[in-house]
């Protein structure tokens, strides 16, 4: 495969296979990321595609184009979930057998709904590579034709779709961004937005600790690198494909990185703002914006890019953003072992329209002195400056102060 193997007209026949199929998603305005950028920008709405994100389109066309010999011998791929889930419906679609290798640990919704499209889910290690390895080994022992996750120009070409409909929903676009893990998204989009409007920016995005593309590109080879633990399981992998770093290198304007707090920050946004459910990952794009916003000439069209999140982490990933607004906030806090004290501290909060949302009282423990207690409260406030005072009045009042 090299990177010329893929351009407009296969993003166009893999359109034409895709109709029925994926759903054109929505163009949405933000005015928040529009006042932060100076310009308009719009969230390319994928976390409402079929399987609730975008993996439907390239998985579908890699097995539309197989023969019915091939598909008679079954798929198999390796995804941390919305691949799984965008194979695992097509198969069901085109009448396949899928079996999917996922990391252990993966989302439990995302593994219920593969399951749920039939597919048989099998689980090697922790990462997404261990998968990538295994599946590809099994589809050989077994016979089964591997659904790569991005390093396939149909996948590519089936990725593509979402550049033409941006093209199509805001013609004006002058810089697109995107989530960015193993390039088959960001290399799909710039195939069909260059040749069609070489002038529109193309930028991916990673998390800082899973961040592959970057030193690839220095070094103008894809490269590994250890993957560090990200709430933005989507996009953690170690290693760029041939295809999608060769496409990525010729076509893609620039690949950036966002930190933890910024994806947490983006999901709340997107939560908060625009009432979109969206996984980590598929916030990077809105991540980068937060981050670098300054660097993106509008239009601005950022790719919200899945939706699969577990509630659970929903729940710790907002409680996150949160934190980082100053709008959480989990302090610790010593008082003397005195009946009333806990209610004096209280009303000190109280006094300050502080919600306190949880207290744990602890009165014995090695780091104590054996007349002092120690409280540990989690405290929802009003942003930074509320935090600020918050903490300036405790301290004022004499309680020392530790955080969590």
């Amino acid at each position: 495969m090299t990177w010329d193997s893929v351009g407009v007209a296969e993003v166009r026949a893999a359109g034409e296979l895709l109709r029925g199929v994926a759903v054109s998603t929505p163009l949405l305005h933000s005015r928040y990321l529009s006042d932060l950028a100076g310009g308009p920008v719009y969230l390319k709405c994928e976390n409402v595609q079929r399987t609730g994100s975008f993996k439907i389109r390239g998985a579908y066309v890699r097995i539309a184009r197989l023969t019915e010999a091939e598909r008679a011998r079954g798929v198999v791929a390796a995804s941390a979930g919305n691949h799984a889930q965008g194979v695992a419906f097509a198969a069901s679609l085109l009448g396949c057998k899928a079996t999917v290798f996922m990391p252990q640990g993966a989302p439990l919704p995302k593994v219920a709904a593969t399951r749920a499209y039939g597919a048989d889910v099998l689980f090697p290690g922790p990462t997404v590579d261990e998968c990538l390895v295994a599946a590809q080994a099994y589809a050989e022992e077994q016979g089964g034709v591997f659904i790569h996750p991005f390093d396939h120009p149909d996948v590519v070409a089936g990725q593509g779709t979402i550049g033409l409909e941006i093209l199509e929903q805001c013609p004006d676009v002058r810089t697109i961004v995107s989530a960015t893990g193993g390039g088959g998204l960001v290399a799909g989009v710039a195939v069909a937005v260059k040749e069609l409007r070489p002038e529109v920016k193309v930028i991916g995005v990673q998390a800082k600790r899973a961040a592959a593309f970057p030193p690839s590109l220095a070094a103008a080879a894809p490269v590994r690198v250890d993957v560090g633990q990200t709430m933005a399981d989507g996009i953690a992998v170690g290693r760029p494909g041939d295809l999608t770093f060769e496409l990525v290198s010729k076509l893609v304007d620039a690949v950036v990185t966002v930190s933890e707090e910024s994806l947490s920050q983006a999901l709340l946004l997107c939560l908060e703002r625009s009432k979109q459910v969206v996984e980590p990952a598929g916030a990077a794009g809105v991540a980068a914006l937060l981050e670098h916003a300054y660097a993106f000439k509008p239009p601005v069209v950022a790719l919200l890019s899945g939706g699969n999140i577990d509630p659970l982490l929903l729940a710790k990933v907002l409680r996150h953003g949160l934190a980082v607004a100053g709008r959480y906030l989990v302090v610790r806090c010593r008082l003397l072992d005195r009946p009333g004290a806990l209610v004096t501290l209280l009303s000190e909060l109280a006094e300050l329209e502080v919600n306190v949302l949880d207290v744990m009282h602890e009165r014995v423990a090695a780091r104590l002195h054996v007349e002092d207690a120690e409280v540990l409260l989690h405290l929802e406030t009003r942003g930074p400056d509320h935090c600020e005072d918050v903490l300036g009045r405790l301290r004022a009042k004499g309680y020392v102060l530790a955080f969590s």
